[in-house]
């Protein structure tokens, strides 16, 4: 049994403040800081200046670092690293994401520290560059002591890109809901009324969430239901792309782009219905958060998903890419209150019950243990 609390270097390259972003957050709130110090190391490039993870996690007390890269592909960073870890006297870096983990796998080596990568999801990208970079991060999954995805889905995923079984060690995902709950004991001057009915959905405007599914969902509804509206909030790649393809459609004035948004949890509340048309998932955090808030949910039924949402339990789920049955499931779920009601109530008791961020704390603490007894070696 250690004395002197666990040094654990939680190590990202950050793309905004999205799912990743907050589930280190939320693990950092939650672990015992005399176990362990759970201190936040970013990437700072060009295009990362301000970082609200950055700002955040200075708010409970924990060190942070900002690391500077010339440029996207800066391997300079990589010795910059080592420094900083030899310096502070971290034992372990855990990682999130393509990026971090190619570097911070030989961060550890150079350094001689453990490394644990946390899969938080696959991009299924369509440009070469893009696809190469991430199959270049699944590499490095490989040479990492510990590989902990966050779904049972993504635990078959990482087995199949080569990382040996004795490496895995499945810990579900876990999220902080304390400020959902907090806002859900608000009054919501936002919330509609009537007819009028709010769609929404968060997260990153990404490739494998499939945005344009739902603005065609929301275009052949709005023509039937003239009070509807649609509200997207979040950034990412294909923001530009996805507003582009909006001006072109018939309903356009009535769905609005959002971004990044202080106010998300009183937009969340505001929603009649949480939205999603991924091709691919980890376990949304977006839904986690929408299902506590008590939103009712229709979404694609993929891995990761499934797991938070059960089809005409806890939400409706449609065939990936049957729209047609998306917006019939939308158009329940909009005007049949009393249905909404029941699922929404079932989802968030199970997320509850199931995805407690002390629960998976405390689970990261034994494998941070376990990693510096050198069972993992």
């Amino acid at each position: 049994m250690t004395t002197q609390p666990i040094k654990v270097l939680q190590f990202i390259c950050p793309t905004g403040f999205y799912g990743a972003e907050r589930w280190i957050l939320a693990l950092a709130r939650y672990l015992e800081p005399e176990k362990v110090q759970c201190d936040l190391a970013v990437t700072l490039e060009s295009n990362t200046q301000d970082l609200e993870l950055v700002k955040q996690y200075k708010k409970l007390g924990l060190k942070t670092f900002e690391v500077p890269m010339k440029n996207k592909f800066d391997l300079a960073v990589i010795d910059r690293m080592v420094e900083l870890v030899k310096r502070e006297g971290y034992t372990v870096i855990h990682t999130h994401g393509y990026k971090s983990d190619i570097i911070g796998v030989r961060v550890a080596k150079k350094a001689g520290i453990r490394c644990v990568v946390t899969p938080h999801g696959f991009e299924n990208a369509k440009d070469f560059k893009l696809r190469a970079f991430i199959w270049l991060g699944c590499q490095a999954m490989k040479f990492a002591q510990v590989v902990a995805p966050l779904s049972k889905a993504l635990c078959d995923d990482v087995l199949r890109m080569g990382v040996k079984p004795n490496k895995l060690e499945y810990i579900q995902n876990g999220v902080d809901l304390s400020e959902v709950e907090a806002q859900r004991q608000q009054d919501n001057p936002l919330k509609s009324s009537g007819n009028a009915k709010r769609i929404g959905f968060i997260g990153q405007m990404i490739s494998r969430k499939n945005i344009f599914d739902i603005l065609d969902i929301f275009n052949d509804l709005a023509a039937k239901y003239p009070e509807i509206t649609l509200s997207l909030l979040g950034d990412g790649d294909q923001r530009a792309e996805l507003e582009a393809y909006t001006h072109k459609l018939q309903y356009k004035d009535r769905i609005e782009f959002l971004g990044f948004r202080d106010d998300r949890l009183e937009l969340l509340q505001s929603f009649d219905l949480f939205v999603m048309t991924s091709t691919l998932e980890g376990i949304p955090r977006c839904l986690m958060e929408a299902t506590a808030m008590g939103i009712p949910v229709a979404a694609y039924n993929i891995a990761g998903i499934d797991q938070l949402i059960q089809h005409q339990q806890s939400g409706l789920l449609a065939k990936l890419g049957d729209k047609h049955t998306l917006t019939e499931y939308w158009e329940t779920l909009l005007f049949d209150q009393a249905l909404a009601t029941q699922y929404a109530d079932a989802a968030r008791t199970f997320v509850y019950e199931n995805y407690s961020g002390k629960r998976m704390a405390q689970e990261y603490y034994d494998l941070f243990v376990k990693m510096e007894n050198g069972q993992f070696d």
